[in-house]
C-alpha cells in the first residue's frame, strides 16, 4: 500500500526536528558522495509557465529515490507533489502533495546553516518578510539554538502583526512587530531575509559584528534581496549547493563581485571538510538555494516517522 500525505497531515512541533535530523544526515552523506543531488530542470510550456523537477536520493543502508515537480503557471492552484522509492526493492514508500513540505525543507536547510554557522550563544533573530519561508526558517531556528526572542518587519503592517501573533503562539518565543528593516536586525545574532524583494533590503551597516545572516529570497543579477556588501564582510559565505548555484538561468548574485569564489559547500562545513565560524566576531553568510534531493530525503523521513504512521490515505 502506497501512503498518501497532504498538508493537513504535516502538522505538529516533531515536524521539524525529524527534517533537521533527517538533512544533517544528507549533508554528511553529500561530504561523502553519497546524496544525489543534480540541478533542478525546467520544462518550459509557452505562456503559461514552467514544470520544474529535482531528482534525487540518498545512497547508504536503506537507499532511496525520488522527485519532487512543482508549476510556475500563471493561477492561485499551485501544487506540489513529492514521490518517494525505495532503491532496494522499487516499493513506491508514499507521496506527499501540497505546500508544507518545500517550506519545511527549506526551514530545515536554514536550521542546519544556524546550528553550524551561528553563534552557540546566539539569542535574538530578526526577520524579514512574513510569508511562509519567513515561518518555517524561524521554526528551524527554534529548534537548533535556544532564542530569547525575534523581531519581524515587512512591508505589510497587518501582515507583521499577524506573523509575529502565530509565530509567538507556535513556538512559545517572544516575537515583536517593527516598522522597519533596520530595527528588525538591530542587536540580531542571526538574520533570517525570507523575502520576494528584487532590490537590498539588508545593508552590512545594519549588521552587528557576529552575526549570521541567512538570505532564501531571491538571489540573481536579475535582482537580489541582501547588499553585496553583507558578502564583502562575512568570513565565511556557504551554500546547499553551488552546482544550483551556476544553473541559475540569470548569473547569481555576487557573479563579478569577488565573492562568488568565497562560497563554500554547507555539506563540507557540517563534515569538517571546509572552516566554518572561527570566533565570536566574524559574519557569516548562507545563501540558501534549495539542494536538489532534500525534498525526496525529508519525504522519506516523514513517511517512515511513527508519529505520523496513522495519518494520510493508502492506495492499492
Amino acid at each position: 500500500m502506497t501512503r498518501i500525505l497532504r498538508d493537513e497531515d504535516l502538522v505538529g512541533g516533531a515536524l521539524m526536528s525529524i527534517a533537521i535530523d533527517a538533512l544533517e544526515a544528507a549533508f554528511l552523506a553529500r561530504a561523502g558522495d553519497r546524496l544525489i543531488s543534480p540541478p533542478r530542470h525546467h520544462v518550459s510550456f509557452p505562456d503559461r509557465g514552467d514544470l520544474v523537477f529535482t531528482v534525487g536520493g540518498l545512497m547508504g543502508e536503506k537507499p532511496i529515490a525520488g522527485f519532487r515537480v512543482y508549476d510556475t503557471f500563471n493561477g492561485a492552484e499551485h501544487t506540489q507533489i513529492v514521490a518517494v522509492w525505495s532503491a532496494d526493492d522499487a516499493r513506491l514508500e508514499g507521496v506527499i502533495l501540497g505546500e508544507r513540505l518545500g517550506s519545511l525543507r527549506t526551514g530545515a536547510i536554514g536550521g542546519l546553516a544556524i546550528r553550524h554557522l551561528s553563534a552557540p550563544d546566539a539569542r535574538i533573530v530578526g526577520i524579514i518578510g512574513s510569508g511562509a519561508q519567513a515561518q518555517s526558517q524561524l521554526a528551524a531556528a527554534v529548534a537548533v539554538r535556544n532564542l530569547d526572542r525575534a523581531r519581524v518587519y515587512s512591508r505589510d503592517e497587518t501582515n507583521r502583526a499577524a506573523f509575529a501573533s502565530e509565530m509567538q503562539h507556535a513556538l512559545g518565543l517572544d516575537v515583536e512587530p517593527v516598522d522597519s528593516a533596520s530595527k528588525a536586525v538591530d542587536d540580531a545574532d542571526i538574520v533570517i531575509c525570507a523575502t520576494t524583494s528584487q532590490t537590498p533590503v539588508v545593508h552590512a551597516r545594519d549588521l552587528k559584528p557576529g552575526v549570521h545572516v541567512n538570505t532564501v529570497g531571491p538571489k540573481t543579477l536579475q535582482g537580489y534581496e541582501l547588499s553585496l556588501d553583507v558578502a564583502d564582510v562575512a568570513a565565511v559565505i556557504a551554500t546547499d549547493s553551488p552546482e544550483q548555484a551556476r544553473a541559475y538561468a540569470s548569473p547569481f548574485f555576487l557573479t563579478g563581485s569577488g565573492n562568488n569564489d568565497r562560497m563554500a559547500d554547507l555539506a563540507d562545513i557540517i563534515a569538517g571538510k571546509a572552516p566554518g565560524r572561527r570566533s565570536s566576531e566574524e559574519i557569516t553568510l548562507f545563501c540558501s538555494v534549495g539542494l536538489a534531493g532534500t525534498e525526496v530525503v525529508v519525504a522519506s523521513a516523514i513517511l517512515r516517522s511513527p508519529a505520523l504512521v496513522l495519518r494520510g490515505t493508502s492506495s492499492g
